[in-house]
């Protein structure tokens, strides 16, 4: 192989990162872990330690999982843990990490749930709710800006993007409606064949 050969490859190694395998201990440790620290929105987490931490899945394959969760009935979080364990371990590693993700999370709402029925008209305790709800709605912008980055390829994608916000803010269209309608759109416009065509021109 030419050095020409070797740097190119090099190059490409160098910017595709390598993705990790997972044991299933790893996969319910990690969940586990998740489903503690989630402080106010889950989505930041489970990019910050599938993707950046343990790079486990890549940015294009987490949009995709978040995006099939959201289609999904049920929790992101947990729809999330059931795809990536599968895609790491099959069907133990989903089970191992949606018993991580979900049990954390069961232990300390039950017993905020006492504290609560008991303390939560304390006005201390309203002031604290308001100050994580702006913090959670922080949380979620700052992962949404490094998602778009990679994944609003192309400028008519925001298009798509505000087609989505309107129907749901605007138009109070169900969720699963606009997705199902932005993405007949989405495939009509990035479908194999305009890919093709412009191929050549780039």
């Amino acid at each position: 192989m030419s050095d020409i050969a070797k740097s190119v490859v090099g190059t490409v190694a160098h910017a595709t990162p390598v993705l990790a395998k997972a044991s299933i201990g790893q996969i319910f440790l990690e969940f586990l872990l998740i489903g503690a620290t989630s402080f106010g929105g889950v989505v930041p987490y489970l990019r910050g330690s599938l993707v950046a931490k343990r790079h486990w899945v890549d940015d294009k394959e987490f949009v995709e999982m978040l995006s099939i969760s959201q289609s999904l009935p049920g929790l992101n979080a947990t729809n999330m843990a059931i795809l990536v364990g599968e895609k790491l371990r099959g069907v133990l590693g989903s089970i191992a990490a949606i018993i991580g993700i979900c049990l954390p999370g069961a232990a300390i709402m039950f017993a905020v749930g006492i504290f609560y029925r008991q303390h939560g008209d304390h006005v201390w305790v309203t002031a604290a709710l308001k100050g994580v709800a702006a913090a959670a709605v922080g949380l979620i912008l700052s992962t949404v800006v490094q998602l778009s980055k990679k994944s609003l390829a192309h400028k008519f994608d925001f298009v798509f993007m505000a087609l989505t916000v309107i129907a749901v803010n605007r138009l109070h269209q169900s969720v699963p409606r606009t997705l199902v309608v932005v993405g007949l759109l989405a495939i009509l416009f990035h479908h194999p064949q305009r890919s093709q065509k412009e191929s050549p021109a780039q």
